[in-house]
């Protein structure tokens, strides 16, 4: 449902004329990614309520939701890689910026359903989960713009590679990203279940 419209609208990107600088594209294209991942990953949430996920392993509820939250994520996350591969060979972009453009679209995405998953299992509301993906989106997305800002791009148009700029505008950010996405996913699948086993041992 969600794929299909995401990659007839990365065709239509065929129409979109390269610039000379690609920094400008760049960065909307992926905030174009981000959101459609954050989208995708509040629409998923209706079936983290459901509650035959693992059904007959014996698992205790925190680790079934944990489970089926990542599963979400990762199935989040394929179809982000899917669009971005061919949204990104549609604008024409240079071989080494379509690279750039799929890792950081998949570091984003994972982090950012993670963490949508487990604003809606803490609050059970969407809109939990949409301030906690756009929230995060944002801040990776701003990482990756500091980079290109300061480093910029080869004279094709390129990914030019700095490890020290790596490490001090894009690195720390990700590492904090993934962080606090596990810990958000790690607290909502295991929210209110003292409440409820106090409730039954009562």
């Amino acid at each position: 449902m969600w794929l299909l419209p995401g990659l007839l609208a990365g065709v239509a990107l065929l129409a979109v004329p390269r610039p000379d600088d690609p920094f400008l594209l760049f960065i909307v294209h992926l905030t174009g990614l981000v959101g459609f991942g954050i989208a995708l990953a509040v629409g998923l949430t209706r079936f983290l309520d459901d509650e035959a996920w693992f059904a007959g392993t014996g698992w205790r509820p925190g680790r079934i939701r944990f489970a089926a939250a990542a599963l979400l994520v990762a199935l989040d996350t394929g179809a982000v890689a899917l669009l971005t591969l061919a949204s990104s060979a549609a604008l024409r972009l240079d071989p080494s910026l379509q690279f750039l453009q799929l890792l950081s679209a998949l570091d984003i995405a994972w982090a950012g359903a993670a963490i949508v998953f487990g604003m809606y299992l803490l609050r059970r509301t969407r809109t939990a989960a949409w301030a906690g993906g756009i929230a995060l989106g944002a801040f990776c997305i701003y990482s990756v713009w500091q980079y290109l800002d300061v480093v910029g791009f080869t004279p094709a148009g390129g990914w030019l590679v700095s490890g020290s700029d790596l490490m001090r505008y894009v690195i720390p950010f990700d590492m904090a990203a993934a962080i606090v996405a596990v810990i958000v996913l790690w607290r909502g699948a295991h929210a209110g279940l003292r409440t409820e086993q106090a409730t039954l041992q009562s």
